[in-house]
């Protein structure tokens, strides 16, 4: 069965095809800059349809989809009503829900007749007990509106966790997993018997760590007290939060952890500052998730900070365990996000069938 993975950007639409279910990757590519000005790709339908200009045969389609709330806590073929769920939760992830739309209702006129399977970046983390996702607020907004922590990067979170078991040669269902994924958008769940218990992320992915660009956790009242001393409406201190903030806001420099390693490197005071702010969090949450899973087999690492930024791995991991009997094991595991889906999608195709 060959399986076509989308993973559909604002701007820029990745793509996988797979064999399976040898996990075999046939192709892939990339492209960006959709809708930008000097584009000649001019939406996401125009986009699909160079991709699959070069693709010979494609059976099913599977969907990255940031936001499922709590509506899908698994795959799910994509019907109509489906369509309407995932434009609902545009409202909590206007980033990421509608241009995952856009990929679904652009293979729909593309491939018609085609299945179709959304996964869900949430989903892993609807095994969250109730006391790690509501917040301190009234309960009835979560009631009403549905004011929760969901969670995101799950797909990476589960793959890396399955991978470090298999590392280990253990059962998942019997490790203590801490996975941290460290790319522009950061995020660090703890695994628990192959059950996410906690993740970093909230609402939105505003929340947890210091990012690229976002804030992560701040004092809420915060939002309120810049919004007045900067005279601010609701889309500038979003933007705010969002796009200048994190280690760009901070170092005043970038979000490329590779610039600010080296301008640190070089005596930039501001840009050791973001670093020592960013690993600082990490550890933070690190330390809070060992506790709360009353031990910790194995951290690993993943995403393009994760991956590759060795000094801040070693950062991170300095003294992080010394009050510990038992030593945790460190991976250093890429994340395959698109496999995930594609596994996932075989899987409920396959059950369909």
């Amino acid at each position: 069965m060959r399986i076509l993975v989308i993973n559909c950007g604002s701007s820029s639409i990745k793509y996988k095809l797979y064999d399976m279910p040898s996990n075999r990757l046939i192709s892939k590519g990339i492209i960006e800059h959709i809708a930008e000005e000097g584009s000649k790709i001019k939406d996401h339908y125009t986009g699909l349809k160079e991709i699959l200009g070069k693709i010979n045969k494609v059976d099913v389609i599977g969907h990255r989809v940031v936001h499922g709330a709590e509506e899908f806590k698994r795959p799910v073929l994509i019907d109509e009503q489906v369509i309407r769920k995932i434009k609902q939760c545009c409202l909590i992830a206007p980033l990421h829900n509608p241009a995952n739309l856009a990929g679904i209702l652009a293979c729909k006129r593309l491939l018609p007749g085609h299945r179709q399977v959304a996964v869900f970046d949430t989903a892993f983390h609807q095994t969250l007990p109730d006391y790690a996702y509501i917040y301190g607020l009234p309960y009835g907004y979560y009631k009403r509106f549905g004011i929760r922590k969901y969670g995101f990067h799950g797909t990476s979170h589960e793959y890396v966790a399955n991978e470090a078991a298999r590392l280990l040669k253990k059962p998942l269902n019997k490790l203590k997993i801490i996975t941290c994924h460290l790319g522009n958008g950061c995020s660090i769940t703890a695994v628990d018997k192959g059950r996410s218990i906690d993740t970093s992320m909230g609402f939105t992915p505003l929340e947890g760590l210091v990012m690229g660009t976002r804030c992560g956790d701040i004092d809420p009242a915060l939002v309120t007290y810049i919004m007045r001393k900067l005279s601010l409406n609701v889309a500038q201190i979003d933007e705010i939060l969002n796009r200048s903030s994190g280690l760009k806001g901070i170092s005043g420099i970038s979000n490329d952890m590779r610039i600010l390693s080296a301008r640190a490197k070089a005596g930039d005071k501001r840009a050791r500052l973001a670093i020592d702010i960013f690993v600082y969090r990490i550890k933070k949450y690190i330390g809070a998730y060992t506790a709360i899973m009353g031990g910790c087999d194995a951290v690993v690492f993943t995403a393009g900070i994760g991956e590759n930024q060795k000094d801040i791995r070693y950062k991170i991991c300095q003294g992080l365990f010394r009050a510990l009997r038992k030593k945790p094991k460190v991976f250093i595991i890429p994340t395959d996000e698109e496999l995930m889906i594609a596994i996932k999608t075989f899987r409920l195709i396959s059950k369909e069938r």
